[in-house]
């Protein structure tokens, strides 16, 4: 099952909201339909997002074409500037937008049909490329694994959330090819459900042991030694380590530390962001807090209570046991490490 889908021009996202009830794809047509789609996390996972958000580009292109070129160019800073305010957190979005626009000043002096294939040809290698990079990560981190390995993971960073493997996933795919006993422990990740909806779908799917836990399960479960691992994915990444990821990562990080059970996270290395240099720096989302008040549209809570709903956190570098990329594990002192591996 592929979350995306690009042919003749017409890019199609598998609706993740309605998984695993429904599969269904929303069509895209236009960059204003990928903005939406990235925004309402029809397409969610920050490699999917820069995918996705790629081929908005192109997209936006094809709607634009025609224009003369200095209107051209003034449209298509719109459709750069109209993805990039869909989801502050993700980094691999800014990467992904930032790929496209260097294509497009390499070839703005070729003629229209030839700026649309460097332009779809550059989205296809993105897509592509993750892919590859994904099982890079994956065979990385299965090295990690003991041969029989309980490993705890949180929100989705699997197939869904990337080009087709996955990072967290993917370590736990490629340990399983390997050969290796894993057994997998999903947090449901409140309030949008991403690991009892999609986490668990995937690894059902593809015949790997999964056990559900609520949120508030992982502690305990850590306190009677069923985990020996945790692994989750990474929406950004700073320069010494810091990760923001979906919200509730940060206290999994705390829960690992307590227990002494090793704390990995698993992304590409388009996940880093060199420029600054803590999480401190990292922009946080905050979404719509009827996400908490309600459950499937179903009201859960009083209706005008207060919310607070970031949709990250930031684990400090203090708690990451290593950080598993397509370029090897990263280990402390990260700050050093992580230059070298650049």
């Amino acid at each position: 099952m592929k979350p995306i889908i690009w042919s003749k021009y017409k890019l199609e996202l598998l609706d993740q909201r309605l998984l695993p009830v429904t599969i269904e794809y929303v069509k895209c047509s236009n960059y204003k339909d990928v903005a939406d789609a990235i925004k309402s996390m029809v397409v969610r996972g920050a490699p999917a997002i820069g995918i996705a958000a790629a081929f908005g580009v192109v997209l936006g292109a094809l709607e634009f074409i025609d224009e003369d070129k200095i209107e051209f160019e003034k449209k298509m800073q719109s459709v750069f500037e109209s993805l990039a305010s869909t989801r502050p957190t993700a980094v691999n979005l800014f990467w992904a937008i930032s790929k496209m626009k260097d294509t497009l000043f390499d070839c703005l002096n070729l003629n229209k049909d030839e700026i649309i294939a460097s332009l779809e040809k550059k989205a296809i290698e993105i897509l592509d490329e993750d892919l590859m990079l994904n099982k890079k990560i994956g065979e990385f981190g299965a090295s990690l694994l003991p041969e029989k390995c309980s490993v705890l993971t949180h929100c989705n960073a699997g197939a869904l959330a990337t080009a087709g493997w996955g990072t967290a996933l993917g370590v736990i795919r490629s340990a399983k090819e390997m050969g290796k006993d894993i057994k997998v422990f999903a947090d449901e990740t409140r309030p949008l459900l991403q690991g009892a909806r999609l986490t668990a779908f995937e690894l059902m799917q593809d015949g790997i042991d999964v056990t559900l836990i609520s949120d508030n399960m992982a502690g305990y479960v850590m306190k009677l030694g069923l985990i020996d691992a945790v692994i989750v994915g990474a929406d950004r990444i700073a320069a010494n380590g810091d990760t923001a990821n979906k919200i509730g990562t940060y206290s999994l990080s705390v829960l690992a530390k307590e227990h002494k059970v090793p704390f990995y996270i698993a992304a590409p290395y388009s996940t880093f962001d060199l420029q600054i240099k803590s999480g401190d720096e990292i922009p946080i989302e905050e979404r719509n807090h009827d996400e908490v008040r309600k459950l499937f549209n179903i009201e859960i809570a009083p209706k005008d209570v207060k919310v607070f709903n970031p949709s990250f956190d930031v684990t400090p570098n203090e708690n990451i046991t290593a950080i598993i990329t397509d370029k090897g594990v990263i280990k402390p002192p990260f700050i050093e490490n992580i230059k070298i591996m650049r």
